[in-house]
């Protein structure tokens, strides 16, 4: 059961010059966005780079163990990858640039991202995915309707601002909602840039909108996209997309695969599995079922009612939302009756579609797994000697 940190064992002395860049670094890259550079990495409109050893030194005379560990985010656990990256040759010398980490209330947009150069000159853009903020999960639930996200087009920005002339080899990745930026970020940047880069990856990220996934840019970047998902993935299954997956084994089951140190490897790939779990299957069909069910203004009116919800609760992060006692839960669930009847009656009929989506899709599995059986149980009659014609 080996993961990323088996891995920097294995590779760890080997440069990208020597051992060329796999989907594994693309992993480790994507899980190292997590940590908190701030003031530690250049910002975007800065000229310098900071080594990853030197970044890894400064982050842990600011940070103790015990204080990273108390975090409820699974991402903590990017900070003590990146002391393991550090004692390497693979990666200790990687300069990292162009540090952005921005949260915008009123735009509903979380953004994060940076620039990773390698020994080999390549260039590797990482996305984060969406941290413990409760807007940067609000931008996930908002793809759903919008035809582009704030931290779409901030991503598009990033990725042209970034990439200078001299780079030949571009790269971008991402974790979770990072994927999908850099799959969006691909797409759309300048011709001379998507010219140079030679692979995306999306590491159990959301899809996108059907006119996205129709669109000639998108067609156009699809050879180059690499999706991985968790065997029980439901993040990595959302909305649409077109570019095959390969699914990943993991250590863990149900939704803590998600967390990509879970993500089993052997050598320079991924254990891959044949495919999704079942219940991964039925959970894509119903949220599908359930999103075709509703037009965009009813999206975003559920949308802004639970997380005012939320809101009205003083509920800004994840943390919040898991330290709060029952009492306070009530209290929150309660909330709902504070405003408007018009607001109620949206969530009950948004929720009524959910549930009657979830029942039917339960039975269309049943009834179809019912019929794979009688299908096998039904056994042909055998022709005796005997038995006349």
């Amino acid at each position: 059961m080996a993961n990323m940190m088996d891995y920097l064992l294995w590779r760890g002395d080997l440069l990208f010059e020597q051992a060329e860049f796999n989907e594994v670094d693309n992993l480790i890259f994507s899980e190292l966005i997590y940590v908190d550079f701030a003031g530690i990495v250049p910002g975007l409109n800065e000229e310098e780079s900071v080594l990853l050893r030197d970044a890894s030194d400064a982050f842990f005379k600011k940070h103790t163990d015990e204080e990273i560990e108390a975090k409820v985010s699974s991402t903590k656990a990017a900070a003590f990858l990146m002391r393991e990256m550090a004692k390497t040759k693979r990666f200790g010398d990687v300069k990292l640039s162009h540090y952005v980490d921005h949260v915008d209330f009123r735009e509903q947009s979380q953004f994060c991202a940076a620039t990773a150069e390698l020994d080999d000159g390549s260039l590797f853009v990482v996305y984060s995915g969406t941290d413990n903020t409760i807007v940067g999960w609000r931008e996930n639930f908002n793809m759903s309707f919008l035809t582009e996200t704030p931290g779409q087009l901030k991503a598009v920005e990033y990725l042209n601002r970034v990439v200078s002339p001299r780079q030949k080899q571009i790269r971008a990745g991402g974790h979770s909602k990072g994927g999908n930026l850099a799959v969006y970020a691909a797409v759309y940047c300048r011709d001379s840039i998507q010219k140079k880069i030679v692979a995306v990856y999306s590491n159990d990220g959301p899809g996108f909108t059907d006119s996205m996934v129709s669109g000639q840019e998108y067609l156009k970047m699809l050879p180059k996209i690499h999706t991985f998902v968790p065997e029980d993935s439901i993040v990595g299954m959302l909305l649409e997309r077109k570019e095959p997956y390969r699914v990943v084994k993991s250590s863990r089951s149900g939704p803590v695969q998600h967390d990509a140190m879970t993500w089993e490897v052997l050598g320079g790939s991924f254990i891959y599995l044949e495919g999704v779990a079942q219940s991964s299957i039925l959970l894509d069909k119903t949220l599908k079922a359930w999103i075709a069910k509703l037009d965009d203004a009813q999206k975003e009116e559920f949308v802004d009612t639970l997380f005012a919800i939320l809101e009205e609760g003083d509920i800004y992060t994840i943390d919040d939302l898991v330290n709060m006692n029952g009492k306070k839960f009530i209290e929150l669930f309660k909330l709902g009756s504070i405003f408007e009847h018009e607001n109620e009656e949206i969530l009950k009929k948004t929720l009524k579609v959910l549930f009657e989506e979830s029942n039917r899709t339960i039975k269309e599995n049943v009834i179809k797994r019912e019929n794979e059986i009688s299908k096998k149980s039904i056994k042909k009659p055998k022709i005796g000697k005997n038995m006349k014609k």
